[in-house]
């Protein structure tokens, strides 16, 4: 009995040290918020291998999973050692994700960057020419209106100035610059190149490497997930730690639901995007197709950020197309929002709308664009924790974890549990 309670006794006081480690914890990391990002974008640069390994590698699970069992399965017909179909089943899997993986990313990138080459070169050499035409249209729309019309003509004067200075600056070299003062831009130009080149090799090294990493983490996840059951078993109580694996395994299943989910979807939406604009005839048709089906894995708002930029790319050419080209996105979004959405994703985040939203500003302005990203699946794991904590609190005071229980409910009678709703005036 006097072990029991020295027992009770230290895993209270554990647990109070333990609240107010995090405590002060969290107070230091809001008081020095700056010092700590710093630290963390330090540490993601060194992790970055690591980051894109794992990321390829959640990817590509469903995968390495589905091609090294049926391999396992047909070979272990044949062999009488299982280890060695078991061997061959995680070979082959490995092989055909990595061959995944590149025919998708060559591929990829042998449609898309010809294309946006092409449609860039054409906005640059064409930029001057389409700034005169829509200021053209635009006075002819303004004829009766000259008051607005100088001022539109000076706004567009001024945005023209400043779009031929930024093309000229940071898009196209200056080449008359460059032949009348070679000596003296020389050690400027080989400093912007090789940084260029360093950014681009430091890129490459962490694909490679990511890929090398993304290889083990296939062939050891298996590893990785008993590893971590024997340590939850070996720290916490039993049933804490069942309930931690049942949170992972919802965590996955929100995360590897949306994401795949969600990249998919842009990739059909990016389709119909260039299929729909190429029979409308609008230009630069891959360029605004590739925008809209990246920026489309944003939820919610994703189709109208990647609008923005294709809408005023357009509007320099024709602004009715431009017109045409908003009413298309707008019913794009309607159509990927309430059909094409829900059948890929179904429930899988379990949220409302407001939810998705509200995560979506919130880890937008926290993380940026991963942040919105990985926002929704997020906002849902800390819901359903929260909700279930609720609940449990609910459940150990015998009340009701139904959350239509508390509808026009006016207050619950301590003594017999009894829900006393309002009377309707």
């Amino acid at each position: 009995m006097k072990n029991q309670k020295f027992s009770t006794y230290i895993y209270w006081g554990i647990t109070a040290f333990l609240v107010v480690a995090s405590c002060i914890l969290l107070v230091f990391t809001m008081i020095h918020m700056d010092k700590v990002k710093r630290w963390a974008g330090f540490l993601t640069g060194i992790l970055m291998p690591v980051i894109y390994g794992a990321v390829l590698a959640y990817l590509l699970t469903p995968i390495y999973n589905r091609v090294s069992k049926k391999t396992e399965e047909t070979l272990s017909k044949v062999m009488k050692e299982k280890k060695w179909s078991a061997m061959a089943g995680r070979a082959s899997g490995t092989v055909v994700s990595l061959a995944v993986l590149f025919a998708v990313v060559s591929g990829l990138l042998s449609i898309l960057i010809p294309q946006l080459i092409i449609s860039v070169r054409g906005i640059i050499s064409s930029l001057p020419n389409n700034l005169n035409n829509l200021e053209r249209w635009l006075l002819d729309i303004l004829d009766s209106n000259p008051a607005m019309a100088a001022q539109v003509t000076e706004w567009l004067n001024s945005t023209s100035l400043e779009l031929q200075d930024w093309v000229n600056q940071n898009v196209v070299p200056n080449l008359a610059n460059l032949n009348e003062n070679f000596f003296s831009n020389v050690g400027d130009i080989i400093t912007r190149v090789s940084s260029g080149v360093m950014g681009v090799m430091n890129v490459l090294k962490n694909v490679l490497i990511g890929v090398v990493v993304m290889v083990y983490m296939l062939n050891i996840k298996d590893s990785f997930c008993s590893h971590g059951k024997k340590i939850m078993y070996g720290l916490l109580p039993v049933p804490l730690a069942n309930r931690v694996i049942r949170e992972v395994r919802f965590i996955h299943q929100v995360f590897g639901g949306f994401i795949i989910g969600k990249l998919l979807d842009s990739l059909i939406i990016g389709i119909l995007c260039f299929i729909c604009l190429s029979l409308m005839k609008m230009p630069y048709v891959m360029l605004v197709s590739v925008i809209v089906g990246v920026t489309n894995v944003i939820p919610f708002f994703g189709p109208f950020i990647g609008a923005i930029p294709s809408a005023f790319f357009i509007l320099l050419v024709n602004p009715i197309q431009c017109l045409y080209f908003i009413i298309f996105v707008f019913l794009l979004q309607q159509f990927d929002g309430n059909i094409l959405g829900p059948k890929i994703l179904g429930d899988s985040t379990g949220i409302s709308s407001f939810g998705v939203l509200f995560s979506i500003l919130l880890f937008g302005g926290l993380f940026g664009f991963v942040g919105m990203i990985i926002g929704v699946p997020t906002f849902a794991v800390l819901y359903n924790l929260g909700k279930d904590g609720v609940e449990y609190f609910l459940r150990k005071k015998g009340l009701s974890g139904n959350t239509k229980d508390y509808e026009q409910l006016d207050y619950i009678e301590d003594g017999q549990k009894t829900y006393v709703r309002k009377q309707e005036d």
